[in-house]
């Protein structure tokens, strides 16, 4: 089993542009310029490659080989680094839904490309991930329209009695492809047996499986706090299936650098090891590649390269979701008051990628109605530029035996808390509804903190210049807001 430890993705939460991009939005050839470096200086052995929300490249594996072929002469493509596709899911991104196909189609093609350059049938890609899964039949109906209909298609006959496919374009490699659910919602992710059991009474894939763990957008969703309690539930259980099946179960956790996306950074990474041991494989997003120095960024990686998972946390799970109920009630009603402020500020938050990533599922959400807001790393941005911390949010709803609790099976609750809130800009406070004052208190009483003074005098001329509508420097300062923080959101 030779499974990555981290995986670069494509997540644009950096305020530093790589010195490789041509300018700050990243886009086309500069991601192949990226997945290199990320193999090659960086030492992460899986890049993630998106094909969301832009055209389908299905020539990535021909242009990385033939643009730094001494490398990849070296370092095997799906063998010693890998190459991990993210496609729609046609049961919510309806508008998306054939970019599927495209990039299921393209699979083949990439194998010939790798076939022609190290002279073997080892796939360079073989594993695709699909976002937002609710119903494991998602996930079978992609592996089996590869192997039915990719695939499958090369021994038939276009004409009666003349060649078959085959013969006339060649085969098809790989013969199927392991599909990696995403789990977003707080159902799915409180109970993932459903999917992965579902999934692997239909496959047979072997000695494992991945299962990816939203963390971004389930906290855009239901805050900060709920969603690590989720989390801590959803990798209890994913641990009871691997002994129920006798098959390993790796998970992948997709973190950000953001508090409220995981506090996943260079310089926290033990943290997050600790706080979630059964982890396979945390993304290395753009914030942590780009707006750390490189040799930080280097030694987390190694460091992360050298370690193992181990058991999850034990929790309570009953006690987990009275907690996770209050959690949400509480950020949801206050997420109602904050929308018109996140929504206006998010024009402003500077672009660090030339397409959208997926929809995500805050439109889906029945509690919340119609309410739309902008995707969580704009979200996050957001309200950071106000002053306003997006991981106090619901914390009033908590007793002192939650917040006990929490600590208990949480060890770096005080501590992200405390990250975050140095970002706090008290003298903002007033432009917001009376209510959000209940979760700043409750946060001061669960912590002590001390505010970043930097950070407090740019987002107060942020608020200045945009309530004065003065807007000429204000993605600037949004920006050195975020270059203060380490991320943009």
């Amino acid at each position: 089993m030779n499974v990555s430890r981290c995986m670069s993705t494509q997540h644009p939460d950096n305020v530093t542009p790589p010195f490789f991009a041509e300018n700050s939005e990243m886009g086309g050839d500069d991601e192949i310029k990226e997945a290199f470096y990320a193999y090659s200086h960086i030492h992460s052995r899986e890049q993630l490659w998106d094909c969301e929300g832009k055209e389908v490249d299905n020539f990535v594996v021909k242009k990385l080989l033939n643009k730094y072929e001494p490398y990849f002469r070296r370092h095997r493509l799906g063998k010693d680094i890998f190459l991990t596709l993210r496609a729609p899911n046609p049961s919510v991104e309806r508008n998306e839904a054939k970019i599927l196909l495209e990039t299921l189609e393209g699979i083949p093609r990439n194998f010939d490309t790798a076939r022609l350059f190290y002279g073997d049938d080892i796939p360079p890609i073989f594993e695709v991930t699909l976002p937002m899964v609710t119903d494991y039949r998602e996930v079978v109906r992609v592996a089996e329209y590869y192997r039915q209909h990719v695939v499958g298609k090369q021994g038939s006959h276009l004409i009666k009695g003349d060649v078959t496919i085959s013969e006339w374009i060649g085969s098809f490699k790989p013969e199927s492809l392991r599909v990696i659910p995403l789990l977003e919602d707080m159902n799915t992710l409180l109970r993932p047996d459903d999917v992965v059991e579902g999934y692997l009474r239909h496959e047979r894939i072997g000695d494992y499986m991945r299962v990816w763990l939203a963390r971004s957008d389930p906290a855009l969703n239901y805050g900060n706090a709920a969603t690590v309690l989720m989390l801590k539930v959803s990798l209890q259980r994913l641990n009871a299936i691997q002994d129920k099946l006798s098959t390993d179960i790796l998970p992948i956790l997709g973190c950000g650098s953001a508090p409220f996306r995981g506090n996943f950074k260079p310089t926290n990474i033990r943290n997050c090891i600790q706080g979630y041991p059964s982890i396979q494989t945390y993304t290395i997003q753009s914030a942590f590649k780009y707006d750390y120095p490189i040799k930080d960024v280097t030694s987390a990686v190694g460091f992360l390269n050298e370690s193992r998972r181990s058991e999850p946390v034990a929790v309570d799970e009953g006690r987990c979701r009275e907690i996770i109920t209050k959690l949400v009630s509480a950020y949801q009603a206050q997420i109602r008051l904050l929308a018109p402020f996140i929504n206006d500020m998010a024009p402003f938050i500077p672009s660090r990628r030339k397409r959208k990533l997926h929809i995500g599922l805050f439109g889906y959400s029945r509690q919340l109605g119609e309410m739309k807001l902008p995707r969580a790393i704009a979200f996050c941005a957001a309200l950071y530029s106000y002053g306003l911390p997006p991981e106090i949010l619901g914390l009033d709803a908590l007793s002192e035996g939650d917040v006990d609790y929490i600590r208990g099976i949480y060890p770096n609750f005080d501590a992200d808390l405390k990250d975050s809130m140095k970002f706090l800009n008290e003298d903002n406070l007033r432009i917001f509804p009376k209510e959000i004052a209940k979760p700043v208190e409750a946060a001061r009483r669960i912590t002590e903190f001390e505010a970043d003074e930097n950070h407090r005098k740019v987002t107060s001329i942020i608020l200045e210049d945009f309530q004065g509508k003065n807007l000429k420097l204000l993605s600037e300062n949004i920006a050195r807001a975020g270059f203060i923080r380490g991320y943009l959101g």
